[in-house]
């Protein structure tokens, strides 16, 4: 499938006014209908992907909420969401497709790497933030994206980080996340898979520039071999 229908929005939207078990075991058929017609739309997303890049697996993220130490208890997400996994050590990043009505968005890179990458990405900038600035300013990619999603920042600067230092910017990020966002319309449009795709292949110089990074020691020795 290559549009996601409809019926997967009015779905959701009858979710979020009806939240509770028992409401989605007696719509559970309509849920599984929902579920299906994603992940075909997924399969096909995955397919052409992989006309330029290479695709591990689809990650399908529970509609079950995590309610273990959130305030809030709420039984299910409101939104179906999905991450393209890419294939090898050399291949760093995932793609991500949030559909939910008035806040569908796509979006792409690593959110919250672990603490190793996390460190070697920000002393990379450290060093040098000259390729990663130029990649974040090229017209299609700022038009598409602007910069790193903001609301993942430490406040000042990283243990063992010069506050003043002039990449400091993007050194507090402990995240560095792009996203795009679509509207309903556009999604239920003929073409949003035409679109979706074009935004990901806006992705590719930034994956290849910190799949780099995060196979190198800070002297460009792989640590691949």
């Amino acid at each position: 499938m290559s549009t996601i229908p409809k019926s997967t929005f009015d779905f959701l939207e009858a979710l979020k006014k009806n939240n509770h078990k028992d409401w989605m075991t007696e719509h559970k058929k309509t849920y599984l209908a929902s579920e299906k017609a994603l992940k075909s739309f997924y399969e096909s997303v995955k397919e052409r992907l992989n006309e330029n890049d290479e695709i591990e697996k689809i990650k399908v993220f529970r509609i079950n909420r995590d309610v273990r130490f959130s305030k809030d208890k709420t039984t299910y997400n409101v939104h179906r969401s999905a991450s393209f996994m890419r294939s090898g050590a050399h291949r760093r990043g995932s793609y991500y497709l949030r559909i939910e009505s008035g806040k569908c968005s796509m979006g792409g890179g690593f959110f919250g790497p672990e603490p190793a990458d996390l460190l070697r990405i920000r002393k990379e900038f450290e060093m040098d933030d000259q390729e990663i600035r130029e990649i974040l300013a090229q017209s299609d990619f700022n038009t598409a994206f602007g910069g790193f999603n903001q609301g993942f920042q430490v406040k000042t600067a990283p243990k063992g980080f010069a506050k003043a230092h002039a990449a400091i910017d993007l050194i507090r990020n402990k995240s560095f996340f792009v996203t795009h966002d679509f509207t309903d319309a556009e999604v239920l449009a003929p073409d949003f898979l035409d679109k979706l795709v074009y935004h990901y292949e806006l992705l590719h110089p930034f994956f290849n520039y910190m799949s780099d990074v995060l196979t190198t020691d800070l002297n460009g020795v792989s640590l691949l071999d």
